[in-house]
């Protein structure tokens, strides 16, 4: 009797156990399916309306007719040089504060803790409100103007709590082990840093820069504020210069007839984007850091 009321109790408790499991697997796949079917659709529908206008001579062209006409040519300029002023004071900033947070001044005291809430806080700060921050500081205070260099600085400004986050976060997610192994070698700690932590957290890192560069050519509102709306070519870092997003904008909100060359930047700029992804990916194997445990080795 008694082992009948256990076995009972056994197969309802796997029962419950087993509609459980199905029921959160359901969920996982369906949310990832929703996922993949938004992305699939966004996708889809720029490709299908503005693929056909993107052309080699509509990538270097000059913008005419208020963009009706003509390319992106100046604007694709603008965009490149505005992400290279980013990324260029964005990565050493990130990855120097993220091996000071996680290796020199220690992960769980006063400063580190508020730090990394100071980072969270300005990871969620709306990006207008970077725009009015660079437009005060960068293109008033320091006197660059509207000018590429004034955007640039804004959004690594914007970028950088996720760059530092990442960082930080691939660093230690890196096994303590392979940081006692490297000392019992006779390494020093500079030499571990940048021989076995840095090439073990390589990828992770990567994939932060990935998708910072992605935010950072999205953005729109705090370009408008600090690079310019003009679209000309720039001579120089200290021109101003309108950016791929403003672009879209513009046409879609201000030009009239402008819908289909503001869905063929649209195209580009994805098409822009799927290129880093690659490209960032195939560099990554060819240096032989695309796996942690082939990325590690003493000599």
């Amino acid at each position: 009797m008694t082992e009948n009321r256990i076995t009972a109790s056994s197969r309802r408790f796997i029962a419950r156990h087993v509609i459980r499991e199905f029921v959160v697997t359901t969920i996982v796949w369906v949310a990832a399916a929703m996922v993949l079917v938004t992305v699939a659709w966004i996708l889809f529908d720029v490709a299908a309306r503005g693929f056909a206008h993107v052309t080699p001579s509509f990538l270097i062209e000059d913008v005419q007719n208020a963009g009706r006409e003509g390319g992106i040519g100046p604007i694709f300029l603008a965009t490149g040089l505005i992400l290279l002023v980013c990324m260029t004071v964005a990565i050493p900033l990130s990855l120097g504060t993220a091996i000071a947070l996680t290796e020199q001044v220690g992960r769980e005291n006063f400063f580190s803790r508020n730090v990394r809430r100071s980072l969270d806080v300005l990871a969620g700060v709306p990006s207008i409100v970077f725009g009015l921050f660079g437009n005060a500081f960068f293109t008033i205070t320091l006197g660059l103007g509207y000018s590429i260099l004034s955007g640039g600085l804004t959004l690594a400004c914007m970028v950088l709590p996720i760059l530092i986050r990442t960082s930080e976060q691939a660093i230690m997610a890196v096994p303590s082990d392979y940081r006692y192994a490297a000392a019992a070698l006779g390494l020093r700690r500079t030499s571990i840093l940048f021989r076995v932590v840095l090439p073990s957290a390589a990828p992770a890192i990567v994939a932060g820069v990935v998708l910072s560069i992605g935010r950072a050519l999205a953005e729109t509102a705090a370009l408008i504020f600090t690079s310019g709306y003009v679209a000309r070519t720039p001579r120089s870092l200290l021109d101003s210069g309108r950016s791929m997003s403003v672009h879209i904008y513009d046409l879609a909100m201000n030009v009239p007839g402008g819908g289909s060359r503001a869905y063929a930047t649209a195209c580009a700029l994805v098409l822009m984007l799927l290129l880093i992804n690659v490209a960032t990916g195939w560099l990554l194997r060819v240096a032989g850091l695309s796996d942690r445990p082939k990325s590690i080795g003493f000599r």
